[in-house]
């Protein structure tokens, strides 16, 4: 784990558990910046950014990062697939379309990306070059 006053890299099981740790680090991160102001959007970004690599890789490791720069606050997320994101094709929802049902309650999803999109400055994706990718976005504090 790499940690720094202006940088946090931490590696974390893909679990339901994920989102929690990431959104607690990044509260903390953002009080002591000063920050506070962007902690919605920086904690549904990071939230979005890690469920899709827990989706991609399942019980594997993770990695978040939680840092800033003269550009500004970036969030990253790296996973070992290599299947680039790619956002679901958007279909009109209703009441009468989504499936609520116990065992269908997490897959109406597919969102994701659109939303990071809309709250970041910048997004996207970069290969690692020892595998897997990194997704990432950056606010503007």
């Amino acid at each position: 784990m790499m940690s720094t006053p202006d940088c946090l890299l931490i590696p974390m099981l893909a679990s339901k558990a994920a989102s929690g740790l990431a959104r607690t680090l990044t509260k903390t991160r953002l009080h002591n910046w000063g920050y506070m102001h962007i902690s919605d959007d920086a904690f549904l970004i990071a939230s979005e950014l890690i469920a899709n690599a827990v989706t991609a890789t399942p019980g594997k490791e993770i990695r978040f990062q939680f840092s800033r720069d003269i550009d500004g606050i970036l969030i990253a997320v790296w996973d070992a697939s290599p299947e680039l994101p790619r956002a679901s094709p958007m279909a009109e929802l209703t009441l009468d379309t989504l499936d609520l049902s116990k065992e269908h309650w997490d897959d109406n999803g597919g969102r994701g990306l659109p939303i990071v999109a809309a709250l970041a400055a910048s997004c996207g994706h970069t290969p690692d070059p020892s595998g897997g990718k990194w997704v990432w976005a950056r606010l503007k504090p």
